[in-house]
């Protein structure tokens, strides 16, 4: 492994302060967890996922936060244990399309999600770059928020998100910069004006996509459709 890239994966180690944001590699959720080597098993994921990118990487595709039916298990953001697991073949979305030579494990305890989370977004985000025919190893998804921000009011704990404080946002930047490094030579686009807005606040300049939730699939194709024709026609 890189040991730059591991050396990132480190730093992630270090959350906001701020209560309710669940860190899914070295934070356990004893409440949905199958056992207490869930983080490890989700810091692998990410290595391997990283890795695999780091000289092929033409795109950085970046939304908000990670999501309790994506990243919290599975390690990766926009990225379900379903698709890991292998249960979203019949959307032309394999396992090895995420990484190869290590064998994805299940985070989440089966009495949960029997064949695991899935998140909707990582269905729609995956299956449309694959269906574009763009190289899975070509992009890489991440957030401005690496971490899982939840609702402790919500009647399912950590089964439930929400929207990432003013403090979580900035405090997240050095991790963001630091993500960025890894991959100097990639494009980014945001996905959906908040994680714009972000990056904005960091004087990066970035084509903006719909983000694929709460109606916004279609538009997200279309967009990221658009951009990507466009930017391999120059």
């Amino acid at each position: 492994m890189s040991n730059t890239i591991q050396q990132f994966i480190k730093s992630l180690k270090n959350k906001p302060s701020s209560d309710h944001v669940f860190n899914p590699w070295y934070d356990c959720d004893p409440d949905n967890d199958e056992n207490t080597e869930a983080p490890n098993i989700r810091k692998a994921h990410l290595q391997y996922y990283l890795e695999q990118r780091k000289d092929s990487a033409r795109y950085l595709l970046i939304a908000e936060a990670i999501g309790y039916q994506g990243g919290h298990f599975s390690g990766i953001a926009m990225t379900s244990e379903r698709i890991l697991l292998g249960h979203q073949h019949l959307k032309g979305i394999h396992p090895h399309h995420v990484f190869q030579h290590h064998t994805p494990k299940r985070t989440s305890h089966p009495d949960k999600r029997p064949k695991g989370f899935s998140e909707p977004t990582a269905t729609i985000v995956w299956g449309s770059l694959l269906q574009m025919q763009l190289n899975p190893y070509e992009f890489v998804l991440w957030n401005a928020v690496p971490w899982h921000p939840y609702q402790p009011s919500h009647p399912n704990g950590m089964l439930s998100n929400r929207t990432p404080t003013s403090y979580e946002l900035e405090y997240s930047w050095p991790f963001l910069l630091s993500f960025l490094k890894l991959f100097p030579s990639s494009r980014v686009i945001a996905i959906g004006q908040k994680c714009a807005a972000t990056l904005q606040s960091l004087r990066l300049d970035c084509p903006v996509v719909r983000h694929p939730a709460n109606g916004g699939a279609t538009q997200f194709r279309e967009q990221i459709y658009a951009f990507l024709s466009k930017d391999n026609a120059s």
